[in-house]
């Protein structure tokens, strides 16, 4: 999965105006065409890993749920057998819900962690797919503009940029040069990703003295007395 997320952060933050300027060094469109292909390929794999992260968050939430509803009905049988003066019994329904409560809490971590991660590959495949529809549009504008320079004979040496073409005193090819500028700058201007993960750590399940505090803690707020 960390290797995957480098692959489109690295996509994701590719300088389009950097790509472009270089196919117009090079007279040609292959380093937009091998970008497209890379990302293609990885939009495949992100599809796959969200899919996969997002099932996770579904089945953790489920089995949250579960522990949630354990333990509300453990918490009241301690009650009833308290009431009862079945201490043993309270006990023993202490112990197995502070179990209980410890895999919940775990659960509940594991699910944030599983949400945000769940979340980022959202985001990222929106802007990897945003960026895509960039360049692909810009590829046709791009191969347009090579074969109006050529037909109009600008220079390789005139081509180091758009920069360079947006100054080379031709309307139509100025014309251009500005559009592909401007629909570069909105795409820049998109593209930011970031990450968080939460760490996970397990609670420890009490002990019978602790368990016995519990107890006593209970048995004073319902009033009873030994």
């Amino acid at each position: 999965m960390a290797s995957l997320i480098d692959k489109i952060n690295t996509l994701i933050k590719a300088n389009l105006h950097a790509m472009v300027d270089q196919a117009l060094k090079q007279n040609s469109l292959a380093v937009i065409d091998q970008y497209i292909r890379d990302v293609d390929n990885n939009l495949n794999a992100l599809e796959d890993a969200t899919v996969t992260v997002g099932g996770q968050v579904k089945t953790l939430q489920r089995k949250l749920d579960d522990f949630t509803g354990q333990e509300a009905e453990l918490d009241k049988n301690i009650d009833i057998f308290l009431r009862q003066g079945k201490d043993d019994l309270a006990r023993a329904a202490q112990a197995k819900m502070n179990s209980v409560k410890s895999l919940k809490d775990t659960y509940a971590r594991q699910l944030e962690t599983q949400k945000n991660e769940y979340e980022s590959l959202k985001s990222a495949r929106i802007k990897l797919q945003s960026k895509l529809v960039t360049i692909r549009q810009q590829r046709d504008e791009m191969q347009h503009l090579l074969e109006l320079a050529k037909a109009k004979e600008i220079t390789n040496k005139a081509m180091k940029s758009l920069n360079d073409l947006a100054g080379a005193g031709d309307q139509d090819i100025a014309r251009l040069a500005d559009g592909i500028r401007e629909k570069l700058d909105q795409e820049s201007a998109r593209a930011e990703i970031a990450a968080s993960n939460l760490d996970q750590q397990m609670d420890d399940v009490l002990g019978k003295g602790e368990l016995d505090a519990q107890l006593e803690e209970r048995k004073a707020r319902l009033g009873i007395k030994n």
